[in-house]
């Protein structure tokens, strides 16, 4: 079960951190979470993945601002930079890290 306390704590010890906030029965956040986690594993090395079940840690989202599923919030370097909900591409999810992340880890 995730924390406020550890989910911070694991942002603010890792580079690259991405909440992945869905429930069990949203059918779209099954079928992007594994291509989602599969591409961004393929393309940056230093991500932690923490997913999180709005059904049951309501108090998470709350925290987070999450009231839509799925949700991808994306951390670089202690800082949310990237929010997005329902509708996204994976493409476009990679490409607006790829960047900013290839600085980080050069």
């Amino acid at each position: 079960m995730n924390t406020i306390n550890s989910i911070e704590k694991t942002i603010k010890e890792n580079i690259a951190v991405i909440l992945y906030f869905s429930t069990p029965t949203c059918s779209v956040c099954y079928a992007l979470k594994p291509k989602l986690l599969d591409a961004i594993e393929k393309n940056f090395k230093e991500f932690k993945t923490i997913s999180i079940d709005l059904s049951v840690e309501q108090d998470i989202a709350a925290h987070y601002s999450v009231f839509a599923v799925p949700t991808v919030l994306i951390f670089l370097d202690g800082r949310e930079f990237v929010r997005k909900s329902r509708h996204m591409s994976i493409d476009e999810v990679i490409t607006k890290i790829k960047r900013p992340y290839g600085i980080m880890t050069s």
